[in-house]
């Protein structure tokens, strides 16, 4: 049986798909609320396939429990994964007090049955061996003999979060002790795909590599497109699509090709915050990445030059229409979306007549950002309320319905149309 602690993106898919593999499954979330919209059949965010397989897992194997019923779920379970948030701090690391939180509260009530405690959320290299594992021992835990220990870090992408799970390319484990290992490889076995068990410190690094490798391939897309606008005659987006047609990237999925392509910057959850937070480790060390400063640099650079080119086209008194408010298509997150920072550079500009549109996420960039921007429902009514329009999410909707505004006043900064 499996227990999962945090129920937000990770954790939730995370005990979904191990009960449509045929496991039992306890969820908890210390957010009532949440917990109780999740228990009810509901997802909390959106994310293709999940709330059906969410359906019938409450209906077979999958209990969302609560305070009262943790107790029972953490005795019976013999593998507990932390899905808990590891934001940033004030001064760019990771904030592991919540993850830490949540061990302690949960551990000290193991009882029975040998456990496998599993840390599913990212945290920087060296984490498990100098604090967790320390943590549990000091809780009179003996690591191998009393609870297994182990790091499975995710590969998710927001909107295709589902099939990433249920279909991984390889499952990455950091581990030490024969329980843990022994534990993880029969729980994953009906995925039928590799499993790698490392260090925990290489499991942890794996996903930090991961993520800044994304981040430095978006940011040396854009620079470039930066680069290529200081000239007269270079078609960006065609230029990029050429790119993309080399041989010596044949073979490589589509959804990574992807990430080397230009837009006006990256966003969401993870990207950021972890790009910052492995710095900030690598600076621990002594070493200092230039690479991924500049990466960030460019991050902010990037949305820099947009606001530039839109206030060398469109006057100050004119109202800006402003396409697509989530950090990308296919999802309603709106953390860290660099649409929240191209609006505050223009407001910060003068211009004061801004309209929103996002097919999905305008509740919560409303609820996130408390700009003073209008919003419209549809692109019908977009096209009766700003002259100027400026793509910032690549959503199909504003392809396929482009023919409702005029070719010149659309500024593509995801150059997909």
């Amino acid at each position: 049986m499996v227990t999962v602690i945090g129920l937000g993106f990770v954790g939730l898919t995370t005990a979904v798909g191990f009960s449509a593999k045929g496991h039992k499954v306890f969820g908890y979330d210390i957010d009532d609320a949440k917990a109780e919209l999740i228990r009810s059949g509901s997802i909390p965010f959106y994310e293709p396939g999940l709330e059906e397989a969410l359906h019938h897992g409450l209906s077979h194997n999958l209990e969302i429990v609560g305070e009262s019923q943790l107790n029972r779920a953490l005795v019976t379970s013999d593998v507990i994964f932390y899905c808990v948030g590891t934001p940033c701090a004030d001064d760019g690391t990771a904030n592991l007090s919540y993850l830490c939180q949540a061990i302690e509260n949960t551990a000290e009530k193991f009882e029975g049955s040998l456990k496998t405690v599993v840390v599913k959320s990212t945290v920087p290299p060296q984490t498990t061996k100098r604090v967790i594992r320390p943590l549990l021992e000091q809780m009179g835990l003996r690591i191998g003999v009393d609870v297994g220990l182990a790091v499975n870090p995710e590969f998710l992408r927001e909107g295709h979060a589902w099939e990433d799970f249920i279909s991984p390319d390889r499952v990455v484990i950091g581990c030490d002790d024969k329980l843990s290992r022994a534990t993880l490889n029969a729980l994953y076995q009906p995925f039928a795909v590799p499993v790698f068990f490392v260090s925990y410190s290489a499991a942890e690094f794996i996903k930090y590599m991961s993520n800044t490798l994304l981040a430095t391939m978006i940011s040396f897309a854009n620079e470039m497109s930066m680069v290529a606008d200081k000239f007269e005659d270079i078609d960006v987006k065609q230029s990029f699509h050429l790119l993309s047609m080399d041989k010596r990237w044949s073979g490589t999925p589509a959804s990574m090709t992807s990430y080397v392509f230009p837009g006006c910057g990256f966003g969401g959850y993870c990207l950021p915050k972890d790009t910052l937070a492995f710095i900030r480790k690598a600076e621990e060390t002594g070493h200092h990445p230039g690479l991924l400063n500049s990466v960030l640099k460019v991050n902010d650079e990037v949305k820099e030059f947009v606001v530039s080119k839109i206030a060398a086209k469109v006057p100050l008194e004119e109202t800006i229409g402003i396409l697509g408010l989530a950090f990308k298509p296919g999802s309603n997150d709106t953390r860290g979306t660099p649409a929240a920072d191209i609006i505050r550079l223009l407001m910060q500009r003068g211009y004061q007549h801004i309209v929103a549109y996002d097919p999905m996420a305008m509740s919560e960039f409303r609820d996130n950002y408390p700009f003073r921007v209008a919003y419209v429902n549809s692109l019908e009514e977009m096209s009766k309320s700003a002259k100027y329009l400026v793509v910032l999410t690549a959503w199909s909707e504003f392809k396929e319905k482009q023919h409702l505004f005029d070719e010149g006043s659309v500024l593509d900064f995801r150059y997909f149309l």
